[in-house]
């Protein structure tokens, strides 16, 4: 009897209707000899909501209570799945993250789970009941309760996946798998049948919202293959996994953008030892992640920082940066907040020459300017105004042949 974690999104558990389709296939899998543990994310759009409701109370809502208020939403759907199966004629119950066993770290809004201590879940298993457990949330060591970030509920089912030692975790969504690009965008986007860690985690850290970065980030660790497939039909989805093609014929696998991009110049920086410490430790503490970062040449040892963030996190790193450059000595601190970001992904990038030749190219002719160019190994992102992110999307996609498959 194989014991499995299937995660199911906001958009799956919409409504009643919907709860009670994704109870009827929680069922089947137990009905089919399966021990199964079912993690749930907020009812539909439920948490902008919260954050909406905060936000009228609050220009800057104190994120201990922030996190105990969006925490509600799973604990809604939870306990609603578990009624749902219960009706079905199914033994269940609903846990929170707490009770699930989630310890993280005491970062509100965005927490890591620490550990996980799967003990409750197994005794539940062991009386025949289905598991329903709370996703995006934890508790602290002094029994705080914490979000885990947006997507989060993906990154509560791997690492609950990797705990139980099962064989894989199933993600189930409103898409059938992870495209070459945003089908939204690019109609001719082909959904891939299997891809790469390595692959996925970029794709997901640069903007493809079908998976969380950190959750499968947890898959590589331990090696937890992933399937992402539809809530709504019964397609073949896509399974990501440590296995490589020995060759693979399009080098690029997808392209992703993200729009929630953010620029931040610090004009006539003095050149000399520690001032680029100086600018990022105190960023590191205030938790604003830098992304790309470019240093211009020095002049007469002045020279010119820049640095992106998300857009969300804007305000903060401006109220951390400004004091800064006054300390380090440097001519002022400039925002640009309409920006995106579009990539090309792919292993077989590494070992084969003229592929930023053709990216760059391709978005010259779409008149499309490059305001930043960041690489690793198997990805070359470009910093673009937002307004033609789209346009830069269908273009790239075009360009590498991805609407080929």
């Amino acid at each position: 009897m194989a014991l499995i974690v299937q995660k199911y999104g906001g958009s799956s558990v919409a409504d009643a209707e919907k709860i009670k389709n994704v109870a009827k296939r929680i069922a089947a899998a137990q009905e089919k000899g399966h021990r199964v543990v079912a993690v749930v994310s907020a009812m539909g759009d439920t948490t902008d909501e919260l954050i909406d409701l905060a936000h009228k109370l609050s220009e800057r809502p104190d994120p201990r209570e922030m996190d105990v208020l969006l925490s509600t939403g799973e604990t809604v759907s939870s306990t609603l799945m578990a009624m749902a199966l219960k009706a079905l004629g199914h033994e269940s119950i609903s846990l929170s993250g707490a009770q699930a066993g989630i310890q993280t770290e005491p970062l509100h809004g965005k927490a890591r789970i620490l550990s996980v201590d799967p003990r409750r879940i197994l005794q539940e298993l062991n009386k025949g009941r289905i598991v329903i457990v709370a996703g995006f949330q934890g508790i602290t060591k002094d029994m705080d309760i914490t979000t885990l970030g947006r997507g989060g509920s993906d990154t509560t089912a791997v690492a609950l996946a990797a705990a139980l030692k099962c064989e894989r975790c199933e993600i189930y969504t409103d898409v059938e798998g992870v495209y070459t690009a945003d089908p939204r965008i690019v109609p001719e986007a082909k959904k891939l049948d299997e891809i790469d860690y390595e692959e996925m985690l970029e794709m997901a850290t640069l903007g493809a919202r079908v998976m969380h970065n950190r959750a499968v980030e947890l898959g590589q660790i331990y090696n937890i293959p992933i399937l992402v497939a539809s809530s709504f039909k019964n397609a073949q989805g896509t399974l990501i996994h440590g296995g490589k093609a020995m060759e693979v014929l399009n080098k690029v696998r997808g392209i992703a953008h993200d729009e929630n991009v953010a620029k931040i110049t610090i004009i006539g920086v003095p050149d000399r030892p520690g001032i680029a410490a100086s600018i990022f430790e105190p960023l590191s503490k205030a938790n604003v992640s830098v992304d790309t970062i470019v240093q211009n040449a020095s002049i007469n040892k002045i020279t010119d920082l820049t640095f992106t963030v998300s857009r969300t996190d804007l305000a903060r790193a401006m109220e951390v940066v400004k004091p800064v450059a006054d300390v380090i000595g440097a001519k002022g601190v400039v925002s640009d907040n309409k920006l995106a970001k579009v990539s090309i992904v792919g292993t077989g990038m590494q070992n084969a020459p003229g592929y930023a030749a053709r990216m760059f190219r391709s978005l010259y002719e779409q008149g499309i300017n490059i305001e930043l160019i960041t690489t690793s190994e198997i990805r070359i992102t470009c910093i673009i105004d937002e307004a033609r992110v789209k346009d830069a999307v269908r273009v790239l996609h075009k360009a590498f042949e991805l609407d080929k498959g």
